[in-house]
């Protein structure tokens, strides 16, 4: 699959896996979008491609932004082929002691932003009838993992919206992936909150010996090339528990059978 000429937009791209992915894509010839709430730094990624791009700097929390934001995306070269959901924040902090804010940001940011912003795109997606929708979770979105309540909950519903968002789209046209990282060497731990919601300052030694954001950007390329609707990127003990909690192709086929069968057309009729 060739992605020259293709308008691809990513969220969370001034950094990680979102410049990283940036990258991959401009290298195949990919237009990019780029979208983050530090316009310098989203400059700084865009010189960096050597490919066309366009700045979209907002908050991903801003509705008003977003929906003004999508309506350049699509005007700039008449499309969005693709869209990635990557803006997010993680969390270092025992339940117990965390602020109840902190879950409302997390999940804010994580989760709900990123379906209003998947949302919006629908129409202009479903209305071409073509179009891909990758959504970035992560290994905490499959396994609760201690210290991250906020975000494993984040998390696992974005896998949730967007299964289920694939059975619906399955007879339109309109792709969806999920991604599911491990441990990437980014910022993510730097970045993450803590129990009363201030950035934690510091990494982790497993995030630091994590797999390159650059090498995990090609996986996740290649395995959307390939059509691979849930793509695992983990190595040793993380892979193995993403391995563990992977939905079986199978069921994702069954449930967009549901779909072509006429589940939607008569759960509709029945009112």
């Amino acid at each position: 699959m060739s992605f020259a000429g293709q308008t691809i937009w990513i969220t969370g791209s001034s950094s990680g896996i979102g410049a990283a992915l940036a990258a991959e894509w401009a290298s195949r010839g990919a237009k990019i979008i780029l979208s983050g709430r530090n316009g310098d730094r989203l400059s700084e990624v865009a010189g960096a491609l050597g490919t066309e791009t366009l700045i979209l700097p907002f908050d991903v929390r801003d509705e008003t932004a977003m929906q003004a934001a999508t309506q350049k995306a699509i005007a700039w070269n008449g499309a969005v082929d693709l869209f990635v959901a990557n803006a997010g924040v993680s969390q270092r902090s025992q339940a117990i002691n965390t602020d109840m804010q902190v879950y409302h940001d997390i999940i804010d940011i994580d989760l709900t932003a990123q379906i209003a912003a998947s949302q919006a795109l629908l129409p202009h997606m479903t209305g071409r009838g073509s179009g891909k929708l990758v959504f970035i979770s992560s290994i905490a979105g499959k396994v609760g993992v201690p210290l991250r309540t906020a975000y494993c909950a984040a998390k696992f519903g974005l896998i949730g919206y967007a299964d289920a968002l694939r059975a619906e789209l399955s007879v339109t046209g309109v792709d969806v992936h999920v991604v599911v990282p491990g441990s990437i060497a980014t910022n993510v731990s730097r970045n993450a909150l803590t129990a009363d919601g201030s950035q934690r300052g510091k990494s982790d030694k497993a995030i630091d010996n994590g797999i390159p954001a650059d090498a995990a950007a090609k996986t996740m390329v290649d395995a959307i090339v390939a059509g691979q609707r849930e793509i695992i990127v983990a190595n040793g003990v993380e892979e193995q528990m993403g391995e563990i909690r992977r939905t079986p192709d199978q069921l994702l086929d069954q449930v967009a059978a549901m779909v072509a069968a006429g589940y939607i057309k008569k759960m509709d009729a029945e009112g």
